[in-house]
Formats: C-alpha cells, structure tokens, sequence
C-alpha cells in the first residue's frame, strides 16, 4: 500500500512538473491521452521500419516531414524502402528512455536507439544513437515534423 502512493505521488510530481515547465515555456500542456498517442506513434515508426511497411513509416512523419536529410513523403518513402532492402531486412530497432516535453508548436521528443542485428547468432549490436523529435498534432494524430539521428560517440580517453 505504502508503496502504490510512493508512486502515485512521483506521478503527481513528474505530471506537475511537465505542467509548470509549460508554462513557463509558454507551451500547451500536453494530455495523459496525448503521451499515450505519442508513445505510440514512436512504436508505430519502428515497426513499420522494421516490417518494410515504407508507407507506413512514411505516415508517421507529416507531409512535409523530415528525417536526417530526407524531406517529404516521397523520399521517406524512398529512404525506408533502400533501408530495408539492405541492412533493415534484419535488424530491429529498439528505443528506450522516451523523454516528451510540451513546446509552443506541439512537442519535442528523445528517445535512445539500439539497433540489433538478429541475422547474426548471437543477435548483435549493430550501432546505438539517440533521435531528438519535433512534434506535431495533426487532424491525423501526433506526428513527427523533423527527426534528427545522431550517432553515439565513445569519449577519446586522455593519454
């Protein structure tokens, strides 16, 4: 029981938390119902991604979204077609550590990747990286306007 309210209560604080900084930022707050539309369209990205499905993962991005340097539908179309013809017919990606916060235009999303080769015994690590996400709600749903990928870089070692 105790701990059921510890936890109650840091949902409490963390859900203030993201309230107070939005309005501080002059963002709108987001919604329970929007971080679940939000967790699931970073779901839905992945999967799609990973199944082939270049449409799919095209619709997870607004019209005129874009990923790294590919901008429009049409060439996220292209681009998750080249990838899973490639390497992508056998990896899987997997994110953790969501991070949404509100921002005046939607929202703003971190989310860490690891991509996991599951052709090789054992599966393998492929690379890791983190997305850093501009957000958007549109009559469709929660998408994503811009993507950013930037690789993981170990820290050079002082000799």
């Amino acid at each position: 029981m105790l701990i059921r309210k510890v936890w109650a209560l840091l949902g409490v604080v963390i859900f203030s938390g993201a309230l107070i900084h939005a309005q501080k930022a002059g963002s709108k707050a987001l919604t329970a119902q929007d971080l679940v539309e939000i967790q699931q369209l970073y779901a839905k990205y992945n999967w799609a991604l990973d199944s082939g499905d270049a449409e799919g993962y095209a619709s997870t991005f607004t019209p005129d979204g874009v990923f790294n340097n590919n901008a429009g539908h049409d060439a996220i179309v292209k681009f998750a077609e080249t990838f899973h013809g490639g390497m992508g017919a056998h990896v899987r990606h997997w994110n953790t550590n969501l991070m949404v916060l509100p921002t005046a235009d939607g929202a703003s999303g971190q989310v860490y990747l690891v991509l996991v080769d599951f052709g090789t015994k054992p599966a393998t690590i492929v690379t890791s990286a983190s997305y850093s996400d501009e957000l958007v709600k549109t009559t469709q749903g929660w998408r994503f306007k811009k993507r950013a990928t930037k690789g993981d870089v170990a820290p050079v070692k002082p000799q």
